[in-house]
């Protein structure tokens, strides 16, 4: 059981943790609703319950802890558009402070883990790290085409954005293939719904 200064501890970094409620994304749901970064790494973390058995020799827990910790530095800093993160070079390592201070309240064995699981997801180099940055990457060009985007969305930037990291893992890259038909499509009707300007 914890003691009071533990309890109050692990609260501030629920608190802390409970920010990406509120933290809001560019994407919208299908129902036209702003989602939050908490609602994505939800879906990232079903959707990897569901998919990592299929892939050999993943640690499933660890593969969700990735899922759950990959965001967590947006609860301070916010979400980062997908087309704008490679014109910010001072993103990641702002993002790897707001997720030691998001975690800073927690005991150290804890805060540790935390931090460590952040960089092996944002590093990449693990086949956990690899399959969930693969899956981040497909769940936001699935949730592109099924939410009811703004008039002037750019559906076709689905086409390349995390192409290398889907392409790496065969499962996702099998998923990501209907995802880009339907990309396609929505690019084609958003185009044709477009008035002329002849």
């Amino acid at each position: 059981m914890p003691s009071e200064t533990e309890a109050s501890a692990l609260l501030t970094f629920f608190t802390q943790a409970g920010a990406l409620k509120d933290t809001l994304r560019s994407a919208r749901t299908a129902t036209g609703r702003v989602e939050s970064v908490a609602e994505h790494s939800w879906r990232l973390a079903v959707m990897a319950l569901v998919l990592a058995p299929t892939e050999p020799g993943l640690d499933l827990t660890r593969v969700l802890q990735l899922c759950l910790i990959h965001d967590l530095g947006e609860a301070l800093g916010g979400d980062v558009p997908a087309p704008a993160q490679t014109t910010d070079p001072d993103r990641k390592a702002r993002e790897r402070q707001d997720v030691r201070s998001v975690v800073a309240a927690l005991p150290p064995a804890q805060r540790d883990a935390l931090i460590a699981a952040y960089d092996e997801a944002d590093a990449g180099t693990t086949p956990e790290a690899r399959f969930v940055k693969a899956l981040d990457k497909l769940e936001t060009c699935l949730q592109h085409v099924e939410g009811a985007q703004v008039p002037d969305f750019d559906f076709a930037f689905n086409l390349s954005y995390g192409r290398a990291a889907t392409d790496a893992v065969p499962t996702i890259a099998a998923l990501r293939r209907p995802v880009d038909d339907r990309t396609r499509a929505r690019s084609a009707s958003a185009r044709a719904s477009e008035p002329s300007t002849a």
